[in-house]
C-alpha cells in the first residue's frame, strides 16, 4: 500500500506548472544542440548551446548591470500604458461619440511601425531614457485600451440596471458592477502589454542608446558575437517571462473569485 505514494509525488511533481515548460525548454536546447551537430551549421551562423551558456557564466555581472536600464524602460512604459489606456478605454466603451473619434485613430496608429518612427524620439527627447519608455509605452498601450474596451463592453445591462434599481449612483454602479466584471479582460491586455514593453525598450535601444540589452545586441551584430547576442536573447525572454509572471500574481491577488483562476478546484471536481 505505500508503493503508489512515490509514484504519486512523482507524477505531482511532473504536472507541476514550472516543471512542463521547463522540460520543453530542455528538449529545444538539446534539439538546438543536435541540429548543429549533425547539420554541421557553422558557429558564425549559429552558436551552439554550450557556447550561450559560457557567455551567459562568464559575461553575467555585464549583462546584468545592461538590463538594468532595459527594465526600467519597460515598467515606466509598462505603467504608463496602464495608466492612460484604462481611462481611455473607459471613455471609448462609455460614448459612442468618443468611440467613433478615438478608437479609429487607434487602430491606425499600429499600423505604423515603431521602428519607422523612434528616431524621432531620439531627435526629439535626446539619447536619455524617455525615447525607450516612449517606445515601450507606443506598444503596450493598444493591448491594454483594446481588452479594456472589450471588458467593460461586455458588463450584462441588467447587472448595471440592477445595480441603479437600488439606488446606486454613477461612481458605486461603476465600482460595484462594471469595473469587476471587466478586471479579467483587462489583466488580460496587461499581460500581453507588459511583453510588448520589452520589445518596444528594446526597440529603443536600438535606434540610439549606449546602454540596455538592445544596445549589447546591436554591438554584438557589429562584432558578429553571436553568443554574445544569443545570451542577451536569453536575458530578454527572462525579463519577459518574470514581468508576466508578476502581472499574473498580481491578477490572482485582484480578481481571486474569477472563473480563471479557480483552475485547482475544478480539476479536484
Amino acid at each position: 500500500m505505500a508503493e503508489p505514494k512515490p509514484q504519486h509525488a512523482v507524477s505531482r511533481m511532473l504536472n507541476a506548472a514550472w516543471v512542463r515548460p521547463f522540460l520543453f525548454l530542455v528538449f529545444i536546447v538539446i534539439a538546438w544542440d543536435l541540429s548543429i551537430r549533425l547539420f554541421r551549421i557553422p558557429a558564425y551562423q549559429i552558436p551552439a548551446p554550450l557556447d550561450v551558456v559560457a557567455v551567459l557564466r562568464t559575461e553575467w555581472p555585464e549583462l546584468l548591470r545592461q538590463s538594468w536600464p532595459t527594465t526600467y524602460a519597460t515598467v515606466c512604459g509598462f505603467l504608463l500604458s496602464a495608466l492612460f489606456g484604462i481611462p481611455v478605454a473607459m471613455l471609448i466603451a462609455g460614448s459612442k461619440t468618443v468611440e467613433s473619434y478615438v478608437y479609429p485613430l487607434l487602430v491606425f496608429s499600429q499600423s505604423v511601425p515603431k521602428i519607422a518612427i523612434a528616431p524621432l524620439f531620439v531627435v526629439w527627447f535626446g539619447f536619455g531614457i524617455i525615447p525607450k519608455v516612449i517606445s515601450a509605452f507606443l506598444l503596450g498601450f493598444f493591448p491594454v485600451v483594446v481588452s479594456a474596451v472589450q471588458g467593460f463592453k461586455s458588463v450584462d445591462p441588467d447587472m448595471v440596471d440592477l445595480a441603479r434599481a437600488m439606488q446606486g449612483n454613477r461612481f458605486q454602479v461603476f465600482c460595484a458592477v462594471n469595473l469587476p466584471h471587466a478586471l479579467p479582460a483587462i489583466f488580460s491586455g496587461l499581460k500581453v502589454s507588459v511583453t510588448l514593453a520589452v520589445v518596444g525598450a528594446v526597440v529603443g535601444e536600438f535606434v540610439g542608446s549606449n546602454s540596455g540589452i538592445g544596445y549589447v545586441m546591436q554591438r554584438s551584430i557589429g562584432t558578429f558575437d553571436l553568443p554574445t547576442m544569443f545570451a542577451a536573447l536569453v536575458i530578454l525572454a527572462l525579463l519577459g517571462v518574470v514581468l508576466f509572471w508578476i502581472v499574473d500574481r498580481i491578477e490572482k491577488l485582484v480578481i481571486p473569485w474569477h472563473v480563471s483562476q479557480r483552475e485547482d478546484v475544478i480539476f479536484a471536481a
